[in-house]
Formats: structure tokens, sequence, C-alpha cells
């Protein structure tokens, strides 16, 4: 991913609506986790990324379950980070 790109994405994952999320997913990239993923990862997290904040946050605290089988993986590194 080039860095402009990155740095945008960074961007939308420190303004969130909710302070847990802006931490968990800022530190995943600060962490460098982010770019160990392959492309369709990364793709999958931009996604999750983009998603509203209450739904992403049961998606991450196991309220609610995952449609897409790829998001899987990704979510179980955030919920490590």
């Amino acid at each position: 991913m080039e860095r402009a790109a990155y740095e945008r994405l960074r961007w939308r994952c420190i303004r969130r609506a909710l302070l847990e999320l802006d931490i968990t997913l800022t530190r995943f990239l600060d962490s460098g986790e982010f770019e160990k993923l392959n492309d369709e990862q990364q793709q999958a997290f931009i996604e999750l990324a983009d998603m509203e904040d209450y739904d992403l946050w049961d998606l991450l605290t196991g309220k609610a379950e995952i449609d897409e089988p790829r998001y899987a993986p990704i979510l179980a590194l955030l919920r490590k980070s």
C-alpha cells in the first residue's frame, strides 16, 4: 500500500466515534501488523475500518457474529492487539 493511502487509512482509524475503536485500530496499524498482511487481508481490514463504529465494536467484542469469513482472521488479530 502506498504511503499516502496508508496515512488516509490511519487518519480514518484515529477519527472514530468510539475511543476504544480508535485505540484498537490505531494500535494495530502502529504495531506494524497491518504491513504483514497480504493484499487480500489488508483489503479486509480496510473494509472493517469502513464499518459503522457500533457494528465493528460488536464484532470485536463478540456481541455479533461475522457474516463474511474472510474478516475472521483480521478480527482475531485485532482482538489480540
